[in-house]
This record gives C-alpha cells, structure tokens and sequence, in this order.
C-alpha cells in the first residue's frame, strides 16, 4: 500500500465539487440537514456562470400574469425541449421553483418590484407570460450574493482555488476525492462519504463561447471516469446573442432580457427576419403571428411573445442562416436594436449592465445604435445521469449532481431563466439525497491509498516529461476543431471528422509537457483540464453522430427535422474497457398525468393548479 500520511488531508460528510448556485444551494442544505458539509471551488467563491444568467429567474409566481402557474411552466419546458426532458424532473422544477425563488427572497435577494410591490416578472423566450424575476439585468449576481451571504454563515468549510482532479471509489461506492491547490501546486486528499458534483458545463472546449477558462467539463469527466453514465450530451445550446466584435470579446454573452425588453433583431436589409422562422408548430397555436407580436408591442398582457422570443435553438438557427446568405451585420453577426424601442433612461435602468458591457467593450451606447450580436457556445443540456428525485447517479452509489452538469432536466433545449431555478430546485434535492444516502450507511467507506497515489502520479507526470505537446496549442486545435465540426449545424462527415482528430488529440495529450515548477502553473492547470475538455468533446461528437435527427439544440444538416423514432430514444455515454460506450435507451412512457398537461391547451390550465 501507498503512504499517503504526509498528503493533507480534510474529512467530511459531504463534499460539494463546485461553487456556483447549484454547489452553493446544495451545500447550504447539507449543512442545514447536518452533515459536515465541504465546498470546494476551482476559482473564487462566486466565481461562477450563475452570474450570467442576467435575465431572471423563471417560476411560476404569477405576480405580473396571474393566469401563469405550475402546469403552464411544466408544458412550456417539456415543449421548448422537444419532450426529451425527464418528466419528472420538469415537474419537480415547475413546481418547488415559486418555493425557492421566495426563500431566496427571505435571505436577502432583492428584486425587481410591481407598481403594488411584488416581485417583478418579464417575458423571456419560450415562456408564455412573463415568468422570470429579475434584478435589472444582474439577476444571477444577486442570486450568487444572496446564497454566498447566507453560505459563510452557516457552517460550511470552503476551500477555493483548488482544482479536483478525480473521485475516488470503495467498490461501488464513493469514498472522497484528491485535489491540487492552484497557488501552490500541493496535492489535497478529502475523505467523503458523499460527493456532489456541480461543475457547471464544458464550453471552453468551443472557440466561440460565454464560458470562461474554469468551463471544462470536469464534473461529467470526472462522473464519467467513476462509473457514472452521461445523458443528452448531443444537447448543446448555442445562445443566439453573444457579442461579435471586438474579437477580443467575441462570445460574451448579451441577455435575452434585451429581447425581453422589446429588443428586436435585423438584418443588414434592416429587415426584422425572425417572422421568416415561426416554427409550424408555433404558428399553429396562435391565430395570427404578426398580429400577436403586434400586441405585444403594444403592451396588451394577453399576448403570447413576439418572433425575437422563441426558444433559443430557433433563433439561434435563423441568426446562423441570415448570416451564412449574405444578410448579416459589418462584423458577421446580425442586429439586436433596443434604442428604437425603448427609452435611453428604460434602457439603462432595466439593462444597466448591457448598457455598461458595450460601452467598455466595443465603444457602444446601446441607447443609441444597435449592437452586434451572434450565436455563442453557451449551456450543456447533456451530463450526468441522476436518478429524478434524489439526483444521486443511477450507477455510482453516493455521487450526486446538480445544476448544469447533469443531464435529463431541459430536454434538447434549455428555455432562458430555467437555468437559475434549476440549480435552485436541484441544488435543494440534491443535498437533501445526499442526506437521505448518508443516513443509509453502516460505515464510513474507505480511501484506497493506490487510488490516491495513481492520481498524483498522473498529474506529475506533465510536469516531469523532459519534452512534449504544449498544453496552450492542443486547446487551441480542440477548440477550433469542434467549433468547425461540433459547431449550430452538423452533418455526418463534420463528426467522423472530428473523432478522429480527437484521438489524435487524445495522443498528443498523453504526452503533454508543462515547464516550470508546480507553484502556480498555469501551463500545468492547462494540461490537466485538457483530460476534461477531451473526454467531454468526445462524448458530444459521439452523441451528436449516432442521433440522426434535428431537435432541439442538435441540429444535423444531413437529417433535417424531428423524427418520431428518435423522440423515444435517449442517448446515452458511458465507459467501457476499450473506451467510450455509446447507447440508445427506450425513453419509458410519460406518467398520463403529465402528458396530458403537456399536450392541453392554454385555456385548459390558466388560472389552475396554484402550488401553495
């Protein structure tokens, strides 16, 4: 056996991988329920993308439409997901969202508010009344402050700046994890006998994208590498609005609350095309598209939304094609007008940080000309597989996962402001499963000191190569290779392609060399997320080739449109002895309950099923 004696080493109950809303929810719960709760964070305390949900918070409150309510959530997210979501997933969301969003609110959010004080909702894609709460266009900085001011009160151990490289296992069951400090290159053991993971996604592994360096996709890695299996990994959304030039900020995200605020996009006609791209189904449940969109407009409270607000994968798509006809702005993106619509005084006072971002960032006042905005690489449907209701894994005993690395929620596509009250729900489950497992066990398990040791040996192994591939330009290559081959629109050769050139890749990075020392290294860092970046790659390209369809935010120029037989199948990654194992799993059929909301009329479900 290995000596790990001299490795310093925490022991807890349970270990939270992540410290965005989701990590910091769970953790909040763990510690209520009890349990010696540990956080770690691979950046700051939060440092996190839940900031950059900017729009709102999406739950049925009923505040600015009191027609609006639980049903109506639930169906508006099985339909913006092509009814690829986990039934009973949407159902927990639609339904404890309210609940969360009023807690947040008793620990210190403060909201937008109603002429009569309550708090303010606005329309956002794909939702049909005004859902989301919001805090100007800084929601999820304030939902980040709230939890991190009520979290360091409770009694929570923090470690930040550390990166976990791996879990560990004893037989079926999660014993801890082994992690490095970023500053000084030590390596840290964490004795657990939970651990949840909330890593966010892996959307540095893209040119293009809103995700920042900390976005590799470490969570369904790590799940991966311990047994667990992956779902919906072909789900990448690309959000139509991210900012196009400077290059220096390409990518960076623009709010859907801009079209939430009557924002509209245009061409370089000055055409607003998106009434070219209703989807027929839309069409088919509102009498009159342009008129409908008119009375919005107008502000009339019983419209449905105008084209600007369809669901993200559709408007990404008609940007894309604009774009690619020879329509699209200076820049190669296409415009996103405000300073027609509202007032320069609306303007900053309810988009102050967009006003902000493009003043700094590209020398625009908002408030004047339109922006230029395109799709980005945004948001993971896909990721670990939880069971429903606990949101422990289906194969690993003890792992559980919250937030954007889990998968099964959002379905094909993701609707704008479910992304907050998803890591609010789930991040509340998934500490009170880890509770309820806990609970369950007769004895701690244990740590395998060879487990620990083949770890270290690993990470080291970058460092004391004599030579090899620069971790900096195998990014790079991965980079440019997905956003050319796993980019808005796919196609079988784009995905051979691109497996094959990942194991090339995965080649390279066997043999990867960082220079210098272990202390802050971020040439070392690099190197060891590129392990993350390939294996999610990976497990999107093969997702992505074995669904022959288009839905959602999977679209495959060789296979256009939904097809009935793909509508029943989840795809499904998991590892085998020879590599990665890819599936198609029977989707069970929907509890009749839920379907029949699903499919009812609007008429059928306003003004019911108030959840107290």
């Amino acid at each position: 056996m290995a000596d790990i004696s001299e490795i310093q080493t925490f022991e807890h109950d349970v270990l939270v991988i992540g410290a965005g809303g989701a990590g910091l929810r769970a953790a909040i719960e763990c510690a209520r329920l009890g349990l010696k709760t540990g956080l770690v964070c691979k950046s700051l305390l939060g440092k996190a993308h839940t900031v950059m949900a900017e729009g709102g918070v999406a739950a049925s409150l009923g505040n600015t439409d009191n027609r609006d309510n639980w049903k109506i959530h639930f169906r508006d997210t099985m339909r913006g997901g092509k009814f690829m979501n986990q039934w009973r997933m949407a159902e927990l969301h639609a339904k404890l969202s309210p609940e969360r969003v009023r807690e947040l609110e008793e620990w210190g959010a403060v909201f937008d508010r109603t002429a009569d004080g309550l708090i303010s909702q606005r329309n956002f894609g794909g939702h049909r009344y005004p859902r989301l709460a919001h805090v100007g266009d800084r929601t999820g900085l304030e939902i980040i402050r709230t939890l991190q001011d009520f979290g360091v009160h409770q009694p929570i151990d923090i470690y930040m700046e550390c990166k976990v490289l791996n879990l560990l296992k004893d037989g079926p069951r999660i014993s801890g994890a082994v992690g490095l400090w970023r500053e000084t290159g030590r390596f840290v053991l964490f004795k657990a006998k939970a651990v949840i993971l909330a890593t966010g996604g892996g959307g540095r592994a893209w040119r293009i994208t809103s995700n920042s360096w900390e976005y590799s996709g470490d969570g369904a890695a790590m799940a991966y590498e311990a047994g667990a299996e992956l779902i919906h990994m072909e789900f990448t959304q690309f959000h139509p609005t991210g900012m196009v030039w400077p290059p220096s900020v390409r990518g960076v995200l623009v709010t859907e609350g801009v079209r939430g605020e009557g924002g509209i996009l245009l061409n370089n006609k000055g055409e607003r095309f998106m009434f070219d791209y209703i989807p027929e189904r839309f069409a088919a449940e509102t009498a009159d598209t342009v008129q409908e969109a008119a009375r919005w407009l107008e502000g009339d409270p019983g419209a449905r939304r105008p084209p600007e607000l369809l669901t993200r994968d559709v408007v990404a798509r008609a940007i894309n094609t604009e774009v690619k006809a020879g329509r699209g702005s200076t820049h190669g993106g296409v415009y996103l007008d405000i300073a027609s619509r509202r007032s320069a005084e609306d303007i900053k006072r309810k988009l102050p940080s967009m006003y902000h971002q493009f003043k700094e960032l590209a020398e625009i006042d908002i408030t004047k000309e339109p922006m230029e905005v395109g799709p980005t690489m945004h948001y993971f449907m896909g990721g670990i597989r939880v069971d429903d209701d606990t949101q422990m894994s289906q194969t690993v005993d003890g792992l559980f996962a919250c937030g954007e690395c889990t998968g099964g929620m959002h379905g094909a596509n993701r609707l704008g402001g479910n992304s907050l009250s998803d890591l609010l729900v789930f991040g509340q489950l998934a500490g009170a499963g880890a509770s309820d497992y806990i609970q369950t066990l007769e004895k701690a398990p244990e740590v395998d000191s060879d487990q620990v040791m083949e770890v270290i040996r690993e990470a080291t192994d970058v460092l004391n190569r004599e030579d090899g591939p620069n971790p900096y330009v195998l990014q790079e290559k991965l980079q440019d290779m997905m956003q050319t081959n796993v980019g808005i629109i796919r196609t079988r050769a784009e995905l051979e392609e691109a497996l094959r050139q990942l194991e090339d890749l995965k080649r390279e990075a066997a043999l990867v060399k960082a220079h210098g020392a272990s202390q802050y290294n971020p040439g070392w860092h690099q190197a060891l997320d590129l392990t993350s970046l390939l294996t999610t790659a990976e497990a999107v390209a093969r997702a992505a080739l074995i669904r022959e369809e288009s839905r959602g935010g999977h679209t495959r120029d060789d296979f256009q449109g939904e097809r009935e037989e793909w509508g029943k199948h989840n795809v499904i990654i998991s590892k085998g002895e020879s590599g990665m194992n890819v599936r198609t799993d029977v989707r069970p059929d929907p509890p009749a309950d839920l379907a029949a909301i699903a499919y009812a009329s609007l008429e059928e479900l306003e003004g019911t099923a108030k959840v107290k």
